[in-house]
């Protein structure tokens, strides 16, 4: 017997009817869903999007439901459906857990008013299905930012004013450390307050600053960089505070600007920060506390409005503890402090960045991009790099000259370590034309004592780890602190 058709023919019916039915199909569907507020929080997920609340750098739910969507998931565009009231059926997100396609929906009362907006996950491996589109996407992006670089090289010839040349897109690496700290950068570009940026030489701290300054409500502003390491005693008030006409013998008649004005409006980044002397200590302190200067040689206090991005890579507190770095200035620059990593705790971002360095190489050189064979890239990525990445594009870039082809062996790796007096650390996979011994092949007494440095370094780790772990009662977050790390450092370890 046929069912008697309860189709409804109202419009008002029929809408409620798709309505219910579209959300069923997208709550089964989708790789995740979830629901925000008109104030933008976070207040529900569904099962499917709790997965990817590890990756993402939480641990439980409530860590992530109940916060403003901006500060749990990083690039999201859900501010832009709440404003407009306006969905974006079809885009592309990434973040730390990934790539996705998504659609923002904007969520509506009875009478109209936009009272929060649904984002739904429609794919979370879209590498397997979109490809073509992921790589449209990522070209359109590279050519955004050089017409970006570009506009700001125009712009810096034509009103001699000083920009910021990089972008967060510009710090390469999708391992959880490089992850993390350009989470941490982006949050403290969005404050006013100071950044200190720690962390060895080489490992890209200039770049974070830069970044800082472009994502920052100062972008349009000025970015002046200081290395006070390189600037003679003598010679540091006047470039800091400038002068008035006739204030020392040699002076530009004229005076001259320092930094702090020449960066007002905008960041001023003071490189090597523990380098500075005591007696200028206190006239910085000064300067941030009082928002004011006092130029050499004049009785006058100018006003200056300047952001302080600082970065240095040695140990301040330490330099706090030994009596020659002013403990006031320390506490007055340390109020957002990034830990930039080692290249050696982001081995995994290696091939990426060494995919970008021989870019920059063959623009340098006019030869074709280099390319490594497999145990090359491996001899490279156990090395442990104490010049972090401009170590590494140096080796690179050598090894790029004298290779007699675009194709760099691990012969070629080899040679510029030990001729740089950096005997090369054994790669973690054979190389290709190792021969496999024989069973009858006697092992060496060293056999079980050389191992890679790497491996052992791992091990190390894991051990640590697990003491922290089983010293906090498996609590991470604790055991995160104790070891010094971010939370997001110790998920990646995990």
């Amino acid at each position: 017997m046929d069912k008697p058709d309860i189709l409804p023919r109202d419009a008002q019916s029929i809408l409620e009817l798709a309505a219910r039915s579209m959300f069923e199909l997208f709550a089964s569907a989708s790789e995740g869903m979830m629901l925000v507020d008109r104030q933008a929080r976070v207040v529900w997920i569904n099962d499917q999007y709790k997965r990817f609340l590890p990756a993402l750098g939480f641990e439980r739910e409530e860590d992530f439901v109940g916060h403003p969507v901006s500060q749990v998931v990083h690039n999201t565009q859900m501010h832009q459906v709440l404003e407009s009231g306006k969905p974006i059926l079809i885009d592309l997100l990434t973040n730390r857990a990934g790539t996705f396609v998504v659609s923002r929906i904007p969520l509506r009362d009875s009478e109209g008013q936009v009272i929060g907006a649904l984002g739904i996950v429609l794919f979370d491996h879209p590498e397997t299905t979109l490809q073509p589109l992921i790589e449209k996407f990522a070209l359109l992006q590279r050519d955004l930012d050089d017409a970006r670089r570009e506009l700001a090289s125009q712009r810096l010839q034509s009103t001699g004013q000083r920009q910021s040349k990089y972008t967060f897109a510009s710090f390469v690496g999708q391992s959880p450390a490089a992850v993390e700290v350009k989470r941490q950068a982006r949050r403290a570009a969005q404050s006013s307050s100071p950044v200190l940026l720690l962390g060895e030489t080489g490992t890209g701290k200039e770049l974070l600053a830069h970044a800082i300054h472009a994502a920052s409500a100062r972008a349009k502003g000025a970015f002046i960089s200081v290395n006070i390491a390189a600037v003679p005693e003598s010679l540091l008030e006047a470039e800091f505070f400038g002068y008035v006409p006739g204030a020392f013998t040699g002076a530009d008649r004229k005076g001259r600007d320092g930094k702090f004005r020449l960066a007002s409006g905008g960041t001023l980044f003071l490189d090597e920060i523990g380098d500075m002397p005591q007696a200028l200590q206190s006239k910085l302190l000064r300067a941030l506390q009082e928002g004011e200067i006092e130029p050499l040689g004049s009785n006058k206090l100018l006003p200056i409005n300047v952001r302080v991005i600082a970065a240095t890579s040695r140990d301040l507190a330490g330099l706090v503890r030994a009596g020659t770095f002013r403990e006031d200035l320390f506490y007055r620059l340390n109020v957002l402090p990034i830990r930039v990593p080692p290249l050696r705790e982001r081995r995994a971002d290696i091939a990426a960045l060494l995919e970008v360095l021989g870019e920059d190489v063959a623009l340098r050189s006019g030869l074709p991009s280099p390319e490594l064979s497999p145990q090359a890239l491996a001899l490279l990525e156990a090395q442990a790099w104490r010049g972090n990445i401009r170590e590494l594009c140096n080796v690179l870039e050598q090894a790029a000259m004298r290779s007699e082809s675009h194709r760099i062996e691990v012969q070629d790796i080899e040679t510029v370590l030990r001729e740089s007096g950096l005997p090369p650390l054994a790669a973690t996979v054979p190389q290709a034309d190792q021969a496999t011994p024989d069973a009858g092949d006697a092992p060496s007494d060293t056999d079980g004592l050389l191992r890679p440095l790497a491996e052992q370094v791992a091990e190390l780790e894991t051990r640590a780890i697990q003491a922290a772990l089983s010293a906090h009662k498996g609590n991470k977050v604790a055991a995160a602190k104790a070891l010094g790390i971010a939370r997001a450092t110790l998920y990646g370890r995990l």
